[in-house]
């Protein structure tokens, strides 16, 4: 499988400007990198740029962020066919920060996955446990919870859309990081519950990545896990330096 890695730490601290400056720096530095898939996530004022910019290569663009609904009166939500009119194929639904900060739960991550799928649009899931629920022991429990909730029903064929990224929240900023071993544990463990959703074959046709503290140091171990399809980067994908040296580690 192609490993893939997405810039997914641009958030709010871009502007449309900055945006296109990162994303013009991974287009200069990614010609020379073969066998792996490649995207960003800006923050949504600088997606139409990002995707001009872009267009042509082989660098996709993705969305931090969408709501369920097609339209109605949601102030200050975006919809999945806005996203598909600025030229995204993907959104990120459950990111830790989203959940943590911003308090939505895995009902609400689920109608958000759903509304990606039957738009036509891929989608990146995003799991992981905090480091009370580590330090508890309940990791796999929090986990089965969070891919369960926002799998369970999905068919086979929408199935190969979904990406799952399993982030510890413990490691996400800290700089700490989870040992290979604890990545490809839980790694493993998302797999064998995909497997159980759908089939073996497509729990292994299904990427799952690894974000947590990514970088140039640390990303040639991870992504020689079996387990690990690529990583949902971090700060190190502010540095376009730092995401190259993590892409060329695969």
């Amino acid at each position: 499988m192609r490993k893939s890695f997405v810039a997914g730490n641009w958030k709010m601290a871009t502007t449309t400007a900055q945006a296109k400056a990162l994303a013009g720096s991974l287009l200069d530095g990614i010609t020379s990198v073969e066998g792996v898939d490649v995207a960003v996530i800006p923050p949504f004022l600088a997606i139409p740029a990002v995707v001009d910019l872009l267009r042509g290569s082989t660098i996709a663009v993705g969305a931090q962020d969408v709501y369920f609904e097609k339209s109605g009166a949601f102030t200050g939500e975006i919809s999945c066919e806005m996203l598909i009119e600025a030229g995204c194929g993907f959104a990120l639904v459950g990111h830790s920060e989203r959940r943590h900060i911003l308090g939505e739960t895995d009902p609400l991550v689920r109608k958000k996955l759903d509304a990606l799928l039957a738009a036509g649009m891929d989608a990146i899931l995003c799991v992981g446990e905090t480091i009370e629920e580590r330090e508890a022991g309940s990791t796999e429990a929090r986990l089965e919870t969070q891919v369960r909730s926002g799998l369970e029903g999905v068919t086979l064929e929408q199935a190969r859309r979904v990406t799952v990224a399993y982030e510890p929240v413990w490691a996400i900023g800290t700089g700490k990081t989870a040992t290979a071993s604890q990545a490809q544990e839980a790694h493993r463990f998302i797999r064998g519950l995909l497997a159980g959703l759908f089939d073996e074959e497509t729990a292994g046709k299904m990427r799952i990545q690894y974000g947590g503290s990514v970088k140039p140091e640390n990303a040639g171990e991870l992504m020689t896990q079996p387990d690990i399809d690529g990583a949902l980067v971090g700060g190190a994908s502010l540095k376009p330096a730092s995401f190259l040296g993590i892409v060329q580690a695969a």
